[in-house]
C-alpha cells in the first residue's frame, strides 16, 4: 500500500497575499499621496502670492457703476499698477477669518503708475470696522485727487473750479414728461438701456445715459426730458449716519470742499469738522476732544493738524444709485487695492445667460 507523501509545502489561501508586493503597493501609495500632497501646496503657495502681489478677481454685485460695469461682471484688479500691499493681519488664506488685535507691520511695494484722475479703483471700504485688509471691497471711479477742490452744483461735478471729464457711460435720474392719458412703457425704456424709478401724474423718473435721454427726448409721446435734480434744500443727508456727509445737504448740490493731501496744515473749526472728523479720529488714529470750537488733539489742545495721508474722492458712474464718497466721504491711500483693469467673464442674471460681447474686455 502506498502512503500519502506529508509535506511542509502548503496551498496558498485565494486570500493570502504576498507581504513583499504589500509593502510595495503601501510605498507606491504613499508616494503617490505625497506627490499631490505638495502639488497642492505648491499650488496654495502660488495662488496666495499671486492673489496678495499681482492681481485679484472680482465680481460686481451693484449696479453702482453701470454703464461702464454691469452687475454679474467678473474682473481682474490688478495689484501691480499701484504696488501691492505687504500682509496687514493674519488670516487663513482665502476666507474672511482673520486674528482679532493683531496688525502687521506692512509697506507698500512700488507699482509701475500711480492713481490718475478718473482711474477705476478697487478699495477697501473706509469705514468698515474690521482691519483695512479684511474691509468689503468697493470700486469706483477715482474723481479727486490729493488737493483737489471740489463741488457738486445741481449733479455736475467741478474740479479745481472747471466742469468735470464727462462719460458716455454715466448714468443719471431724467425728469420725463409724457403726453396727457399717455403712459410710458417699461419695457419700451429697458429695451434701449434706461429704468424707471418713478412714475406719477404723467411724470416718470428714469435712469439713463445723455445718449439714452436724447433718444427718449425724441418719442412722440414724450413732451420733455430734463435732468431731474434735488433742490439745494432738500436734506437728504440728515438721514444718514455718515459723518463726512452730515454737513452738506443732497448728493446733487455739495459746497466746495478739498480733497485732504499729506502734508498739508488744516484748521479744525465747527464748520468743517464733519469733512475731517473721519481722517482724525478713524484713519489717522487720534484721540479728539472737542469742546465748542476748541479741539484738544492727542492731550494737547490745538486747532491745527497736519494731514498724515495722502485721500481720495470716488464716485460711482451710475450717479444716483451709488453711495459713494459723496455719503462716506474720502478714501484714504492706505485703503487702495489695485486698479481693475479686465473683464474675464459676465453673467447676465436676468436672462441667465453670459454677455459673450463682454468677455476679455479692457476697462476704462
Amino acid at each position: 500500500m502506498s502512503k500519502k507523501k506529508s509535506g511542509t509545502n502548503k496551498k496558498k489561501s485565494f486570500w493570502s497575499s504576498d507581504p513583499k508586493k504589500t509593502k510595495e503597493e503601501e510605498s507606491k501609495a504613499k508616494g503617490w499621496a505625497r506627490e499631490w500632497l505638495d502639488a497642492l501646496l505648491w499650488a496654495a503657495i502660488a495662488a496666495i502670492i499671486l492673489r496678495t502681489f499681482f492681481f485679484g478677481a472680482y465680481r460686481i454685485p451693484t449696479p453702482s457703476m453701470e454703464k461702464t460695469l454691469l452687475t454679474g461682471d467678473f474682473l481682474i484688479v490688478s495689484k501691480l499698477a499701484y504696488g501691492p500691499r505687504t500682509p496687514m493681519t493674519l488670516s487663513v488664506p482665502f476666507t474672511e477669518i482673520y486674528l482679532p488685535g493683531v496688525d502687521l507691520p506692512w509697506f507698500r511695494i512700488p507699482g509701475y503708475t500711480d492713481i490718475e484722475r478718473n482711474d477705476i479703483v478697487v478699495f477697501n471700504y473706509p469705514i468698515d470696522v474690521a482691519p483695512i485688509s479684511m474691509k468689503t471691497n468697493y470700486i469706483k471711479r477715482a474723481v479727486g485727487m490729493p488737493g483737489d477742490r471740489l463741488r457738486l452744483d445741481d449733479k455736475v461735478l467741478y474740479v479745481n473750479g472747471s466742469e468735470a471729464e464727462g462719460f458716455d457711460t454715466l448714468m443719471r435720474h431724467y425728469r420725463v414728461q409724457v403726453r396727457e392719458r399717455i403712459r410710458l412703457s417699461p419695457s419700451k425704456v429697458r429695451d434701449i438701456g434706461g429704468r424707471i424709478v418713478q412714475s406719477g401724474n404723467g411724470v416718470h423718473i428714469v435712469n439713463m445715459t445723455s445718449d439714452i435721454a436724447a433718444t427718449v427726448e425724441g418719442w412722440a409721446e414724450v413732451t420733455s426730458v430734463q435732468p431731474f435734480v434735488l433742490p439745494d434744500d432738500f436734506d437728504e443727508f440728515s438721514r444718514r449716519p455718515f459723518n463726512f456727509s452730515s454737513g452738506f445737504m443732497n448728493h446733487d448740490n455739495m459746497e466746495a470742499f478739498s480733497v485732504p493731501q499729506a502734508g498739508e496744515e488744516v484748521t479744525l473749526n465747527n464748520d468743517n469738522w464733519h469733512i475731517y472728523q473721519d481722517i482724525l479720529q478713524r484713519y489717522e488714529r487720534n484721540t479728539v476732544r472737542k469742546n465748542g470750537d476748541q479741539f484738544v488733539i492727542n492731550g494737547e489742545e490745538t486747532n491745527q493738524y497736519t494731514i498724515q495721508k495722502d485721500y481720495y474722492f470716488v464716485m460711482g458712474d451710475n450717479r444716483d444709485d451709488s453711495e459713494d464718497s459723496r455719503y462716506w466721504g474720502f478714501v484714504p491711500d492706505d485703503h487702495i487695492v489695485g486698479k481693475a483693469s479686465l473683464i474675464y467673464f459676465s453673467w447676465d442674471g436676468e436672462r441667465w445667460l453670459p454677455r459673450f460681447n463682454r468677455i476679455f474686455n479692457l476697462i476704462h
